[in-house]
């Protein structure tokens, strides 16, 4: 009879704060105003010897480093990727949308925005840039007319009679 698989880290909770931490990475709200505002600094990033690649390829959209261009472009492919730019789509959450869900204003939708992958070295030396551009909606009403049966407005034989008159 085989033995009861034993388990080997029952007191390891210091541990796992240890392991959260250092797998901790940006929120989507500090990777929107990278790429409103530092995009250009972090593509063009100093020599830095302890990051990986030297820290001359990095993925805006993830915030994470790469050791050399292939690897970035293989990133680019990755569901993570596409997944994170899905997830940027949506215009982040402020304080201004918290007071408004608190009561102190009118709901607004958040607005979608086109994202693209960041471009290459090669891309980005020819001048191309990495862009966030806002999709307008059209406002979507309120309350929609689902149904479309007439309202009851007290006349309930002549309703009978119309659902007993034989279609033509």
């Amino acid at each position: 009879m085989p033995y009861a698989r034993k388990k080997m880290h029952d007191g390891d909770t210091h541990l796992r704060r240890r392991w959260r931490l250092r797998n901790r990475q940006k929120d989507l709200d500090e990777i929107d105003t990278d790429l409103q505002q530092n995009s250009e600094k972090l593509l063009n990033q100093e020599v830095d010897l302890d990051k990986p690649g030297f820290a001359q390829f990095y993925c805006i959209h993830c915030a994470t480093y790469y050791i050399n261009e292939r690897a970035l472009q293989d990133h680019f492919r990755t569901k993570v990727h596409k997944r994170r730019l899905k997830a940027l789509e949506v215009e982040p959450y402020t304080v201004d949308d918290s007071l408004r869900a608190a009561g102190q204003g009118s709901f607004i939708h958040p607005q979608k925005r086109k994202m693209e992958t960041q471009p290459s070295k090669e891309q980005y030396a020819a001048g191309k840039r990495v862009k966030v551009d806002v999709v307008i909606e059209e406002e979507k009403p309120v309350k929609q007319n689902l149904s479309r049966v007439p309202k009851y407005d007290g006349q309930f034989g002549k309703i009978l009679d119309d659902l007993k008159a034989p279609a033509t």
